[in-house]
């Protein structure tokens, strides 16, 4: 009897070890992750606070990479502090939700749900940093999403994101 319960022990082992190689076998290792540098990153918004400010808008402008974290943040001279959590909310959204519904932008998820009768973002709208209203655009290298940049405090959503567009143009030639 004591040798059968040793010899299942070993042969417990021996399955745990079998089990622990072959899952090794199937793992990717490491994954590369594409992200703006901190200069363009920089470039980005500051090119979004000045667009505004030329058209008389004072906002703060935020580059967040795909997973949300803030790279770069701009509070315009004359922004006042809620700017800084609305364009991280857009900036978050464009970056984490738009392109799992390849909208591209907060403007473009807005209008198809406005589009859409009977379509209820309250789920999605109780998350944490998510917000429709225009503003923010997703950052593209090549077709692969790699962030977002945020806009807020124009009057109106659809003059942030204009700012946020005309950045993304500037800095775009630089993004592959």
């Amino acid at each position: 009897m004591r040798v059968n319960l040793a010899m299942s022990g070993c042969a417990t082992v021996v399955v745990a070890m079998t089990s622990l190689t072959m899952s090794s076998a199937f793992a990717q290792g490491l994954i590369s992750k594409k992200r703006l540098s901190a200069a363009l990153a920089m470039e980005a918004v500051m090119e979004a606070v000045d667009v505004c400010k030329k058209a008389g808008y004072a906002v703060t402008a935020i580059v967040v990479d795909n997973e949300g974290v803030r790279q770069a943040v701009i509070r315009g001279d004359g922004a006042t502090v809620h700017t800084l959590d609305s364009a991280y909310a857009k900036a978050y959204t464009a970056a984490s939700l738009a392109p799992v519904r390849k909208d591209g932008s907060t403007k473009g998820l807005s209008e198809r749900i406005a589009k859409t009768p009977g379509v209820s973002t309250a789920g999605l709208a109780s998350l944490p940093n998510i917000n429709f209203t225009p503003g923010g655009v997703t950052i593209m290298a090549g077709d692969e999403a790699i962030g977002g940049i945020g806009v807020g405090g124009a009057p109106g959503g659809n003059f942030d994101h204009d700012c946020a567009v005309a950045a993304l143009d500037k800095i775009k030639d630089r993004m592959k």
